[in-house]
């Protein structure tokens, strides 16, 4: 029977090599024509610990996981336990056959027999590709792209652990073989998780400067950056800590360089000293805060959208910042891009809000354009320099002359406490309040650049499901859901997170018949955001806090119709 969504969830310990093996069939699947949302789970430990590698495939648009698995890949016995009772009688496991398993639909493998242990991964792989129709033609290519830089030994004997495990399936297909309907094949499509779209968009954005101190899930963000560094000539400084991270980024931003750091909740508790120093200083800077669950350590590699509240406060006193919450990864490249356009353009801080969900989620995407921000790399530079020059010359619109130190005859002054025009320290209070008042101003033309929130389904619809950031794909896909059972449904998708402008999106809260705010934290932070900014109440939430991303099925089924 031909499938047009198929669902794989590849279970094991770590080391088991599951995440290599899901990384070429989900290449291979784009490269084939298919959509692809891959969910990672994985503990919080270098060694063993249950891990799995979901492939959600369809031969249509897809943006969300999906509970059910169609497939079952147990490279070890733990995962058929814990995974039995999610098999359908349609489904089918792939399990080693000297392991404990009772499941009518299965393919035993005698993997000690077909290669030796450092393979056993590959021979798996090869046993599921028989399930698709996938021949070496397809994969191995990919295989040669993800393995070649090894030595030919290595890359020789994955293609020998495939072929056995592709002629092991062919030959033991259960008799209800899962077939997924054939789409044209696409190889121009990149495969790209969260984190490397933040990186390459960072990039595209003009990043000359990055700090940061190790920390799940924000790292990668970092690695991916190192990549391309010397390429794009961009510097990369792992700190000794967050602290020195934030401080070394607002020193090379001062100097003029573009800079950025990454880190998560924990991380950027230290840093937020240095958000207001930024913010005192008028310097430019992107922060990008890759949440998981709290407080403390939490669960270090899980997914939730918990820090809302603590990103928009963190940072004593008051001065402007921006932040975006991408729900795509095409999202994480564009809004990237764009916070470094907005914190140039009004030398401010510039948050990107994502989570472990979306950092380690990836997709087929079409490769991006590369001048969709206009990034803004010299500062706002004055036309003809002033004498004496102020950097924190009084102006209209709150943004002054950015000089940067040693590219002009003037000297430029900056400094934490408040200070005057010319940058020197003041404890004039009239002068402190036309500084806190230029600095606010700010926010008038931040708040005209604002993104609107993106609007889909039916007009006045019975049910507005409001988001933001990666329940983006669930909450799409639900309304779907709910429009085939003949609800009126609709959502409204936030990607920029602060500052709100009611104007946007009032009149759609008030023609709902009922909203209710789908968002992973346990308080409804984005639900109370909404009423303090504009005294609409939202007192309907679907809140998930469990360390899972949400899915269709979980929102329909909580919204208990």
């Amino acid at each position: 029977m031909k499938r047009e969504d198929i669902n794989i969830l590849i279970g094991g310990a770590a080391g088991q090599g599951l995440v290599t093996i899901g990384q070429l069939l989900c290449r291979t699947l784009i490269n084939s024509g298919y959509e692809v949302v891959v969910t990672q789970s994985y503990m919080s430990r270098i060694r063993g610990g249950h891990n799995t590698f979901t492939i959600r495939a369809a031969t249509g648009k897809i943006i969300s996981p999906r509970l059910g698995i169609d497939i079952l890949v147990a490279l070890n016995e733990e995962t058929f336990h814990l995974y039995r009772h999610k098999l359908s009688k349609d489904s089918v496991m792939i399990i080693d056959d000297s392991l404990e398993y009772e499941f009518p639909n299965t393919i035993a493998v005698p993997f000690k027999s077909l290669s030796a242990k450092l393979y056993e991964n590959t021979v798996a792989l090869g046993v599921v590709a028989s399930l698709f129709g996938i021949n070496e033609k397809s994969i191995l290519p990919v295989m040669k792209k993800f393995l070649g830089k090894k030595k030919a030994k290595y890359l020789n004997d994955n293609k020998t652990a495939f072929q056995k495990g592709l002629d092991h399936g062919n030959k033991n297909h259960p008799g209800n073989i899962i077939d997924l309907a054939p789409v044209s094949p696409d190889s121009q499509k990149m495969m790209m998780n969260g984190n490397e779209a933040i990186a390459v968009g960072a990039l595209a954005g003009g990043l000359k400067f990055c700090s940061f101190y190790p920390m799940t899930p924000a790292t990668s963000i970092v690695l991916n950056i190192i990549k391309h560094a010397d390429e794009m000539g961009c510097v990369v400084e792992q700190a000794e800590d967050e602290i020195s991270a934030i401080n070394m980024a607002i020193g090379a931003s001062y100097a003029g360089a573009p800079s950025m750091v990454a880190t998560s909740g924990g991380g950027y508790a230290l840093m937020t000293e240095g958000i207001s120093l930024a913010g005192m200083t008028e310097t430019p800077i992107v922060i990008a805060v890759a949440m998981r669950p709290g407080p403390a350590t939490g669960l270090p590699t899980r997914t939730e959208q918990g820090d809302l509240d603590f990103v928009i406060h963190g940072g004593h006193g008051e001065f402007p910042r921006v932040i975006y919450a991408p729900g795509s990864i095409e999202e994480c490249y564009e809004l990237t891009q764009k916070a470094f356009h907005i914190a140039e353009k009004y030398q401010t801080p510039a948050f990107i809000l994502t989570d472990q969900y979306l950092a380690d989620s990836y997709r087929g995407v079409t490769p991006f354009a590369g001048d969709s921000a206009d990034p803004i790399i010299a500062g706002n530079r004055p036309e003809h320099e002033n004498t004496p020059y102020d950097r924190y010359e009084i102006t209209e619109n709150g943004i002054s002359p950015r000089l940067l130190p040693g590219h002009s005859k003037h000297l430029v002054v900056a400094d934490s406490d408040e200070h005057t025009g010319d940058g020197h320290i003041t404890e004039d209070l009239q002068v402190r309040i036309q500084m806190v008042d230029k600095r606010l101003r700010k926010l008038t033309g931040i708040t005209n650049d604002l993104l609107a929130p993106e609007y889909y389904g039916d007009d006045n619809p019975d049910i507005l499901l409001l988001c933001w950031g990666s329940s983006k794909g669930a909450v799409f896909e639900t309304v779907r859901l709910l429009q085939k059972k003949g609800i009126k449904a609709a959502t409204l998708h936030f990607s920029q997170v602060w500052p709100l402008k009611p104007d946007l999106f009032m009149k759609t809260l008030v023609n709902a018949k009922e909203v209710f705010c789908v968002e992973g934290n346990a308080t409804s932070q984005f639900a109370k955001l909404i009423t303090r900014e504009t005294a609409f109440v939202i007192n309907k939430n679907i809140l998930r806090y469990d360390g899972l991303p949400f899915t269709p099925e979980y929102i329909v089924e909580k919204l208990d119709l």
